[in-house]
């Protein structure tokens, strides 16, 4: 069983005509990092549980019952607290960070204090523990809450994954990402994201041309220095997946796993447009779990992660609805 812990929020998405302020209605979508790789692991029939803090009434009622009936455990679900976390993001819309409008400030998950959860409990049956640096982002106290839990996997030889995902907007209460991230990193065996991240929250040194207009070939031998440098650099650390989008005047994708001292690359992907951005990451992650988990080959888990990915980004919302068997037909075709 694996175990996504993090923040659930409601996506709100008006259209860029402002129709849905004359009809009144708006589009939304269950969300958040951790929620999305539950939603996506438990479509491909792997065993999940979903860990966060909601209030209780009518609208969480809803929201479990729905959960549920995507096959994802919720029997660890906190509940306190007034309120559960929003943003809005423009249907449609190119989608950059600066266009996030974010409320997730005084929700009952930020306000989880350390000793609230029992962890012994919470991890019974578990083998493996994913979580976002979206969630330490929210709050000194919820970064506590989550060195407690890496510790408690520690005690129990629970596998834990990370991805670096970085939210600027988030990292407000006085303390920079570097600050954190890398206590909780040396507890993580799988540390995902991509290149940019690991120098923004980890400290790794990138290269002054690492921005640069450069090639598939050169970002990957890039991807492989610091990937040497996160393993060294945290000794429990065996695996290091990168993702690489770039808007050009085409989308190009693609991701690389670094393990045992050996580089896997996937094929590019390339699209003229995307219809949403959001959640493509989180489907990366999922896809790595997924082939670990299922003991594939390290170039077929790159494979099916970055096809995840690429897939995700024609699905409108935050989580995939491809089945495995979609994913893998897709990277066949890709690859011919």
């Amino acid at each position: 069983m694996v175990l996504c812990f993090g923040e659930l929020l409601l996506r709100l998405s008006p259209d860029t005509n402002d129709e849905w302020i004359k009809k009144n209605s708006l589009n939304v979508y269950l969300g958040g990092s951790e929620f999305n790789v539950a939603a996506a692991l438990a479509k491909w029939k792997t065993p999940v549980c979903y860990c966060t803090v909601l209030p209780e009434n009518f609208l969480t009622t809803s929201i479990i019952n729905q959960i549920n009936k995507q096959n994802i455990d919720t029997t660890t679900v906190q509940y306190s607290g007034d309120k559960m976390g929003l943003y809005y993001l423009t249907k449609g819309a190119e989608i950059q960070h600066t266009e996030v409008i974010y409320d997730r400030q005084h929700t009952a998950f930020s306000k989880l204090q350390p000793g609230t959860i029992d962890w012994d409990k919470v991890l019974n049956g578990i083998r493996w523990l994913h979580f976002s640096a979206i969630t330490p982002a929210l709050g000194e106290n919820v970064a506590l809450v989550c060195k407690e839990a890496l510790q408690a996997c520690a005690k129990k030889n629970i596998t834990v994954s990370v991805d670096l995902n970085f939210r600027s907007k988030l990292w407000q209460y006085g303390k920079r990402a570097d600050e954190i991230m890398p206590e909780l990193v040396q507890y993580c065996d799988i540390v995902m994201g991509n290149i940019w991240a690991a120098g923004t929250m980890l400290k790794i040194k990138l290269p002054s041309s690492i921005d640069s207009d450069n090639t598939k070939e050169y970002f990957t031998e890039q991807a492989k220095k610091i990937s040497e440098n996160i393993i060294q650099q945290f000794p429990k650390c065996k695996i290091v997946a990168n993702t690489f989008r770039f808007s050009k005047s085409v989308i190009e994708y693609y991701g690389t796993l670094f393990t045992n001292n050996k580089i896997y690359v996937s094929a590019k992907y390339q699209s003229e447009s995307v219809t949403d951005r959001v959640g493509s990451g989180d489907c990366f992650m999922a896809g790595l779990i997924y082939g670990i988990l299922n003991h594939l080959p390290n170039q077929q888990v790159i494979n099916f992660a970055t096809g995840a990915a690429f897939q995700k980004l024609f699905i409108t919302g935050d989580i995939t609805d491809k089945t495995v068997e979609e994913v893998r037909a897709f990277v066949q075709q890709y690859s011919h």
